[in-house]
């Protein structure tokens, strides 16, 4: 995993995009809360003009918030792990687990039933696997089979092991 420390460049180029997007926030709510026209909104005691920035930036903060549980969800969505998580936001697993804990969810296994045989598709860390009896009788993957990154696609070559394992129609 890459590192997520930032250049001096990048800190600067950061905080300017971020100054500007707190501006017009800030101005609009300074303007809300003194009643003052837009040209003189920031001509009030500096302690009420810093307080309104203040705001702003608590304004931004719950969305960085919201947006950091949604990037949570979704990487917990394709299969990392609260210590994955953890590792890169710099906390331990169960740091990760309490600040998202809808994040990661355990996947359930699946059973499948087609063409006469059986197949259970089951979750792991590496992603998903299946195990499947035909309805010849033929067992499958073979041990230590692969592992797929979706249950759809774990799903496809155990439909596909059934269906070649399908017994004649006459």
């Amino acid at each position: 995993m890459p590192s997520s420390e930032i250049t001096p460049e990048e800190q600067a180029e950061l905080d300017k995009a971020l100054y500007d997007a707190l501006n017009p926030l800030a101005s609009a709510l300074r303007q809300r809360a003194s009643g003052l026209p837009a040209d003189r909104m920031w001509a009030a005691d500096p302690v009420d003009v810093a307080l309104s920035v203040l705001s702003a930036w608590k304004v931004v903060d719950a969305e960085v918030k919201r947006l950091t549980a949604i990037a949570a969800g979704t990487a917990g969505s394709y299969g990392a792990s609260y210590e994955q998580m953890g590792a890169v936001w710099g906390i331990t697993r169960q740091g990760a687990r309490k600040k998202w804990p809808d994040a990661v969810t355990r996947a359930a296994a699946v059973a499948l039933e087609l063409w006469g045989g059986t197949a259970e598709l089951t979750p792991s860390s590496g992603g998903w696997g299946w195990t499947g009896k035909g309805a010849d009788g033929t067992s499958g993957p073979a041990d230590g089979g692969e592992r797929f990154a979706t249950r759809e696609e774990a799903a496809a070559h155990a439909g596909a092991f059934l269906k070649e394992h399908a017994l004649a129609q006459s």
